[in-house]
């Protein structure tokens, strides 16, 4: 029967096949069983020996007794305290009266001595047996150890098996079997499935052994069986996608070596602890990082388990919004946008894979890729971004709150730090990603060079072609992240229907500066640009380095040269408008000034892509010649 299952499992997928007579091993077998049944042993023995017995406190919170006692020496507390007060009253020159004096001090010594009894028993005395809430005991009980194993799983899954799979392309790369594996007839997608589903087989094994206990746990806590096996479908989609960008990480690593696996796994535990941060001390998702959020199971977790983290609310997540669709209102909607945002990561990912596999010098993605990605992130962002909640509140007035409500610009321009920032970032990977390297451009440039009857335009190759300069692909990728904000730039005094202060920035600044700020930043994105793939058409072999270096010299010394002289955008507004943040020289220029900046901005664009031309048009006639000459 083992045979026949292997047979049919190798008639699916070789590759699976391989991982697993590879690690199904006897050893390994009885370290993955010895290990799960040890660590769930010392979970329960350390909730077992919190078992109450006839030692159990009076004060302990399963005792029925313990409220009891609590709310009588609170009503002691406030009997000595008039006791006191009267005392006081009948003690004073005015009131004086020795007789009460005397009573309400007998009266005090009784409660004292009343108070210090039920504050013994309540201490000092152990619970009655019959008075301990066994049932309640062992449902919190069942629910510590059920999510205690919950984090348990997160952690063991993601960070052992990143570790597992980065390490075993590591092995392959390094014994020169991986090569095999890309010359296999297989398809890349078996192949690197197997991989997933075979690497972390003993882990996978590890987890499998206590499932048991953790639906049963469950199930004891009286947690509904419906919420167990959601947990367990997003741990699984957040299990595929971290593997997946691991096999990423680990195809385009190669030269970190025998450090690739501590690298990942350390990359993947900061991220677990930071967003279980989040989600232990943030209580909603209504911002753009939602979508970065939601790539972690811990919110999710809390979503489904309340009481994972003892505190917060988590009814607020219940509030989550997709372009204000309230998906957080249903577990099953709010586990669909949990999936759909793994699912669009991980299609991302598959699409790089699927490129990079076979061909290790291939882009992660082409041309015709990166406008649907970004596209496709700007959707996310702004759809994590319009979410309906009360954001704005007015001033107090007369010390009465003002009743908050939703103010879409208001809204916007919280938002406004992470859309701009997820957006540097994704167009500094584009432009790592989609910048050819010399011999690239030389093929690209050596076939324009010998088909000057081609039917496509210099300007479709320079938009579709993946051996092409990447400026003009920067810059289409730069019009479609700036149309939204542009949009809403002309639209925002006519969304501020409430005439608040939330668009006041904008109104400082003015429509018209605001976008020629956005020409701006587009134009200085390209030069940007411009410099890093001339950088790369360099023949020394550093060339990324070097491309590297100069492009963050030219974006990030000006603004630190400013600052040492104390140049401030008040008083020398143009110098910042030609450094990468030109949006803080915006309010101080006039419309006129930027204009002028941002035409020679322009002119220095044109400049250096006339430069660029030039040098693409050497490096394709010398390959020629080259080529020629070999012949």
């Amino acid at each position: 029967m083992y045979l026949n299952l292997l047979d049919k499992i190798g008639n699916w997928n070789p590759q699976l096949l391989r991982e697993i007579k590879g690690r199904l091993k006897p050893f390994n077998l009885i370290f993955a069983f010895a290990i799960s049944l040890i660590g769930q042993i010392g979970l329960l023995i350390y909730h077992f020996g919190q078992y109450p017995n006839n030692k159990y406190p009076m004060n302990g919170s399963y005792c029925n007794l313990s409220k009891v006692y609590q709310k009588q020496s609170e009503s002691f507390y406030k009997l000595i305290g008039q006791a006191q007060k009267q005392i006081n009253f009948y003690n004073s020159k005015k009131n004086y009266d020795f007789t009460k004096v005397q009573e309400f001090k007998e009266q005090l010594k009784s409660l004292e001595v009343q108070k210090k009894q039920v504050e013994y028993n309540l201490y000092q005395q152990p619970c009655p047996i019959s008075e301990i809430n066994f049932q309640g005991w062992w449902r919190d009980h069942w629910e510590f150890i059920f999510l205690t194993l919950c984090v348990v799983f997160i952690y063991t899954l993601l960070v052992a098996g990143t570790y597992l799979i980065v390490n075993n392309l590591a092995q392959e790369e390094r014994r020169g079997t991986l090569n095999f594996l890309r010359l296999s007839p297989q398809s890349e997608t078996s192949i690197l499935t197997g991989k997933i589903l075979g690497v972390p087989i003993v882990i996978y094994l590890m987890i499998l052994v206590a499932i048991p206990l953790h639906i049963w746990s469950g199930i004891s806590a009286k947690i509904a069986t419906s919420y167990i096996f959601s947990f367990y479908i997003v741990l699984a989609a957040s299990c595929f996608f971290f593997y997946s960008a691991t096999l990423l990480f680990g195809l385009m690593s190669n030269r970190f070596s025998s450090f690739q696996p501590w690298l990942a796994s350390g990359a993947v535990i900061m991220f677990l602890l930071t967003t279980m941060q989040f989600a232990f001390n943030t209580e909603n998702l209504h911002n753009t990082a939602a979508w970065l959020r939601l790539l972690s199971p811990f919110d999710m977790t809390k979503y489904l388990f309340p009481n994972l983290f003892n505190r917060g609310n988590s009814s607020l997540l219940s509030e989550t919004q997709f372009f204000y669709i309230p998906l957080g209102k249903n577990v099953f909607t709010f586990i669909g946008l949990h999936l759909f945002n793994y699912g669009v990561s991980c299609y991302w990912i598959w699409q790089a894979l699927g490129r990079r596999f076979r061909n290790p010098n291939a882009t992660l993605l082409s041309k015709r890729q990166s406008y649907l990605l970004v596209a496709c992130s700007q959707v996310i962002f702004w759809g994590f971004t319009l979410q309906y909640t009360k954001n704005y509140c007015p001033s107090y007035r007369e010390y009465k709150p003002v009743n908050c409500y939703y103010d879409l610009n208001y809204q916007i321009g919280q938002n406004f730090f992470w859309i701009v920032l997820f957006n540097l970032v994704l167009l500094t990977c584009l432009l790592a990603i989609l910048s050819p390297h010399r011999h690239q451009i030389q093929d690209w440039a050596r076939y324009r060079h010998q088909q000057t009857m081609s039917h496509n335009t210099i300007w479709q190759d320079l938009v579709w072609h993946d051996k092409s300069p990447a400026i003009v692909s920067i810059g289409f990728s730069l019009i479609i992240i700036t149309i939204p904000l542009l949009v809403w730039i002309v639209l925002a005094p006519a969304l501020n229907t409430h005439d608040n202060n939330a668009i006041d920035w904008v109104n400082k600044i003015g429509r018209m500066k605001a976008i020629l700020g956005i020409a701006m930043f587009i134009t200085l994105a390209m030069v940007y640009a411009t410099i890093a793939q001339r950088m790369l058409l360099l023949k020394t072999p550093r060339r990324t380095l070097f491309a590297i270096a100069t492009t963050g010299t030219v974006m990030f010394v000006p603004p630190i040269i400013f600052g040492l002289l104390n140049i401030t955008p008040e008083a020398n507004s143009v110098f910042w408008l030609f450094s990468n943040f030109p949006w803080v020289g915006l309010e101080h220029s006039a419309t006129v000034t930027v204009f002028m900046s941002l035409l020679a901005e322009f002119t220095v664009l044109a400049l250096l892509n006339l430069h660029l031309t030039n040098q693409v048009k050497l490096a394709g006639e010398s390959a020629t010649k080259a080529l020629l000459a070999g012949r």
